[in-house]
């Protein structure tokens, strides 16, 4: 633990020493050099602290997304400034080295000085991630987007031709702190044309409580002809904090289960119901959380027992990494999966039918948006809500229509 102490330390005065060499070469008022020094060490002061008073009983709180907010906010344009010092800094020594051995310079003229235009460089890199941060938490978090995709299977039922859902993933309701913009994302679900609509878990970030301010907003999502379904989120099982007693997490636990029927969605834990329409019918199985690295309480056998090998199959998993390590090659061939969990880290850069990047691609090999294997198909949806950080930069919260068609696969 105090060798981690450390380390963090270190890690922090060597950012904090090179990101002030670009503000030093820039500017030679002494009393604005001071003054970024105090201001930086102040900030660095209150994120410790902030950090020491998270209390594990409680769990995420507003101050605890601010801090967080807060921290990304300071440390991200500052390791953008370390990295283009501290790269000018290699060059500055290989270049003194040079002039030692091949020119024969002294020692007070062998090491070049810091170029201003290498400083301003710096700066403007740094600027981009600073702005963006500054956008996500305040535009951002609330710039909803409706994500459209069509998927093709040779095997749907004939009636299911063109029968649409909308997802809705990762509310996390404990973070919401805009009513009029939560209204308006529920004005987004109830305009788009659909058949039915499936909620892919985390209804809240840990406490049942956290959702009570909304229930009446959440109810004002339609009724669906074939009805609203959900399942259960990692965050919805209250395992991220400490509880003062067993029965006071499993009381917890009751109550977001309730949760999900108080707002008109139908909770399947490891179960399957049919949809009929006509004279054809679909499965619909739900799984608890299942996820490589967090909770495995999904049961796909026992949620799809009885489900036939020939049944067109949507399956609802809340985690993606399920889909790699259990669904994508099970021989049940479930057709489609939807799950969400990743949020797409609320950071990246994504240009829709183009390019996306988030860091969340190096974690989950299916992050965001749609993934098929040998015509099995999964689509992670971005989230609706946030969680940790409160905001998002290039991946915006998301209401997904899906339309099912009959016809070739098209990836």
């Amino acid at each position: 633990m105090i060798l981690r102490f450390v380390l963090l330390c270190a890690l922090f005065l060597f950012i904090e020493f090179y990101s002030y060499q670009a503000f030093r070469t820039l500017i030679k008022l002494r009393w604005v050099l001071i003054s970024y020094q105090i201001i930086s060490l102040l900030l660095l002061i209150f994120i410790i602290y902030s950090f020491t008073q998270f209390d594990r009983s409680v769990g995420q709180t507003k101050q605890t997304m601010f801090t967080m907010g807060l921290l990304l906010l300071v440390y991200v344009p500052k390791i953008v400034l370390t990295l283009v010092m501290f790269g000018e800094d290699i060059f500055r020594i290989g270049a003194s080295i040079l002039n030692y051995f091949m020119y024969n310079a002294s020692r007070s003229e062998m090491m070049p000085n810091r170029r201003k235009f290498v400083s301003q460089i710096a700066l403007g890199l740094a600027a981009v991630p600073f702005l963006s941060l500054i956008y996500g938490i305040f535009e951002g978090k609330y710039n909803f987007k409706v994500f459209k995709q069509t998927i093709y299977f040779p095997d749907l039922p004939d009636a299911f031709d063109g029968f649409k859902i909308t997802q809705i993933s990762d509310v996390h309701s404990g973070s919401f702190d805009n009513p009029d913009k939560i209204n308006y994302a529920i004005d987004l679900i109830n305009q788009q044309e659909a058949d039915m609509i499936l909620f892919t878990g985390d209804i809240v970030n840990t406490h049942a409580k956290e959702m009570h301010p909304w229930l009446e907003t959440f109810n004002r999502i339609k009724p669906y002809k074939y009805g609203k379904f959900s399942v259960l989120g990692n965050h919805d099982y209250g395992e991220y904090v400490t509880w003062p007693s067993e029965q006071e997490k499993d009381h917890n636990f009751e109550e977001i289960k309730k949760l999900y029927g108080q707002i008109g969605f139908e909770l399947l834990l490891n179960e399957h119901t049919y949809i009929q329409k006509g004279a054809d019918k679909i499965a619909l199985i739900g799984v608890e959380n299942w996820g490589q690295n967090f909770k495995k309480a999904g049961d796909l056998n026992k949620a799809s027992q009885n489900v036939h090998q020939d049944d067109f199959k949507v399956l609802m998993s809340h985690d993606p990494s399920h889909w790699e390590y259990e669904i994508k090659n099970h021989p049940k061939n479930f057709h489609l999966t939807l799950s969400g969990h990743t949020h797409g880290m609320q950071f990246g850069i994504e240009i829709p039918g183009y390019f996306k990047w988030s860091l969340a691609q190096y974690i989950y090999k299916q992050w965001a948006g749609l993934y098929e294997n040998v015509g099995r198909y999964v689509y992670v949806n971005r989230g609706f809500g946030f969680h940790a950080y409160p905001g998002r930069v290039g991946i915006m919260p998301e209401i997904t229509v899906i339309e099912l068609k009959k016809g070739n696969n098209v990836a």
